[in-house]
């Protein structure tokens, strides 16, 4: 029998702290090479602004395995009173290859995606940070703000977004009430990222939002919007006065705009990237080496985040009773 999960199930199953623990263990698999993951398959289709991405891992030591196939269209909230990303996991059992679960992975893939912002915040920020910063007012702006939260204790959180005023506003009142921390809005961009000791980008942007002379020294950001060769969040001058790490040097060097276009133009170049997460985590490479450096965490989000959060997701599920069993024959 397998489990069918829709996104209630899953909301009640995941939490953040729980989300950061298990991506903090796939990322530290990953480096220790107990994990595969191939490539990341994408479909793209301009015309109707669609990315769609078939993503398969196997994480031995924990025994998940499976596969995410998730879409971005940006058109979804306007059109089909629908969320951007949508997207759904088939989980397998690691001794039969049958499939154990089938769960929503919506709401799984903005929370895993906030959990490895508070994986790279807990690694990478300075231990006295006091602000943190979040660009985008959405369902991954929402995750992002709480994975910083769950790595670091804030005194203050600013928002901006390009949504009008009351949008902003109701994106922060329900924040607040997510953290318990204080949220403001700011009133611009700039404003909030020399203000922030933490900086997470979440937006749809294309083109660079940011100027890397806004942040401040000793600064972390995570940029965690741009995961297509074709756009991005930063400028190169943010990459040039920063450290960088990635989730996956390779991945970034296939998928991250934010890198890739750099390259391309001349004004960057991949053996400036410091390393991959998982290395840090492991000890393998040292992240911040002073409170004065700016370090950046580049994600292009990988299927090992999504594979730990469903097998997770799936025990808790089994122990609480929670889904409707299935027969596929």
């Amino acid at each position: 029998m397998a489990l069918l999960l829709n996104r209630k199930d899953v909301q009640k199953l995941l939490t953040m702290s729980d989300a950061v623990a298990a991506v903090e263990g796939a990322f530290s698999e990953l480096a220790a090479g107990t994990a595969v993951m191939p490539d990341r398959t994408v479909i793209t289709d301009p015309e109707v602004g669609a990315w769609v991405g078939f993503m398969p891992a196997y994480l031995k030591s924990s025994g998940a395995v499976g596969i995410k196939a998730v879409t971005v269209y940006k058109d979804n909230p306007k059109k089909f009173n629908l969320a951007t990303t949508l997207g759904t996991i088939i989980l397998l059992d690691q001794k039969t290859g049958k499939a154990v679960s089938v769960m929503d992975a919506g709401y799984l893939t903005a929370v895993r995606t906030g959990a490895v912002t508070g994986v790279a915040t807990k690694h990478l920020a300075r231990k006295d940070v006091k602000v943190a910063g979040v660009l985008g007012a959405g369902v991954q702006a929402r995750t992002q703000v709480l994975g910083m939260c769950a790595a670091r204790r804030f005194e203050k959180v600013l928002v901006f977004a390009m949504d009008p005023i009351d949008k902003m506003k109701a994106f922060a009142d329900g924040l607040a009430k997510d953290v318990n921390v204080k949220v403001e809005l700011a009133k611009s961009g700039e404003e909030l990222i020399r203000s922030s000791d933490v900086i997470s980008l979440a937006t749809t942007a294309v083109n660079p939002i940011v100027d890397g002379g806004w942040f401040k020294a000793g600064a972390h950001i995570n940029g965690i919007g741009s995961h297509t060769p074709g756009v991005r969040e930063l400028d190169t001058k943010t990459l040039l006065r920063s450290k960088v790490i990635c989730d996956s040097k390779k991945a970034c060097l296939i998928e991250a705009g934010d890198i890739i276009i750099p390259i391309k133009a001349g004004e960057y170049a991949a053996d400036r990237i410091h390393g991959d997460l998982g290395d840090v985590i492991n000890g393998k490479t040292r992240g911040r080496s002073s409170d004065s450096e700016i370090t950046l965490f580049k994600s292009v989000g990988l299927a090992i985040q999504d594979m730990s959060c469903a097998s997770l997701v799936y025990k808790k599920a089994l122990e609480s009773k929670v889904g409707v069993d299935f027969e596929f024959g």
